[in-house]
Parts: C-alpha cells; structure tokens; sequence
C-alpha cells in the first residue's frame, strides 16, 4: 500500500482524538458512567482519559469524579450529562480556556489553575443559561 494512502487514512480517521493528549482523567466512579469521544462509548473507569468535546453520563445511583490537567476537580452525581466544549491550558502562552455544558444532573465545580489565572475563561452552559466561574467553588443542578 503507498504511503501516502496510509497517511491519509490515518489523517482522516475518526479516532484522531486518541493521539492527542488527554484533557484529564477519571478519578472516581461508582455504579454505571461513561465517556464518549469522537462518537466511541467507553465505560468509565479510574484512569478513562478524557478530552475536547468528550460526553460524561453517570447512569441512576452512579457517581463519577474527573481531574483536569488545569487541577480543576468536578464531581456528578446520578443521571447526568456533561459535555466539555473546550478545553485549552497552555499558560506559557497565554492560552486558557474551560467551555462546557450540563444538560441534566448533578456538578460539584472546584476551581483548578484556569479560574484562578483567568476566571473569565470558565463557562458551564445549561438549558437555560451560562454561568461564568467568579470563585473557587459552586453546585449546580440542572434537571427536575
């Protein structure tokens, strides 16, 4: 097969997610979670990478905690869903960033680097707002 064939398979493979380096990892899990990344569903367990654009669902009486590369901790509870939109730490370069959004659950948000360098680059979408990150730590509920 020609090289160039290869590298263009490999350029326009739909796992391209997995050669990049993680965001952050799965901490804790108890009961049914997952991640999706690049349209690939994964159980959750301790030490499932996560990155830009990955879908994390906790199923009912299930937890799951993540850690970002920034040290920023959260915590879900049962029956939610978050998606990480963005996600940039390069503070060298001034590059900092944390987008995301929770459709539905249960978030224990705990500041890491990126709030502390420059909390206007922390949103956490919902169905019906944004809220921008002002201190160190907030919960939030979406959902009934």
């Amino acid at each position: 097969m020609p090289k160039f064939f290869l590298l263009c398979v490999l350029l326009l493979s739909p796992y391209a997610w997995a050669d990049e380096a993680p965001i952050g990892y799965v901490k804790t899990v108890t009961g049914d979670a997952s991640v999706t990344t690049a349209g690939k569903k994964i159980k959750a367990e301790v030490g499932t990478a996560i990155h830009p654009g990955s879908v994390l669902q906790t199923g009912a009486k299930s937890r799951m905690g993540v850690t970002f590369k920034d040290e920023t901790v959260m915590s879900f509870g049962p029956d939610t869903q978050f998606t990480v939109d963005e996600y940039l730490y390069e503070p060298a370069q001034g590059k900092l960033k944390l987008s995301s959004k929770l459709s539905n659950g249960t978030l224990n948000y705990v500041s890491g680097v990126i709030a502390k360098l420059q909390p206007s680059a922390v949103t956490v979408k919902t169905p019906s707002g944004t809220i921008g990150v002002r201190g160190t730590q907030f919960l939030l509920k979406v959902g009934e």
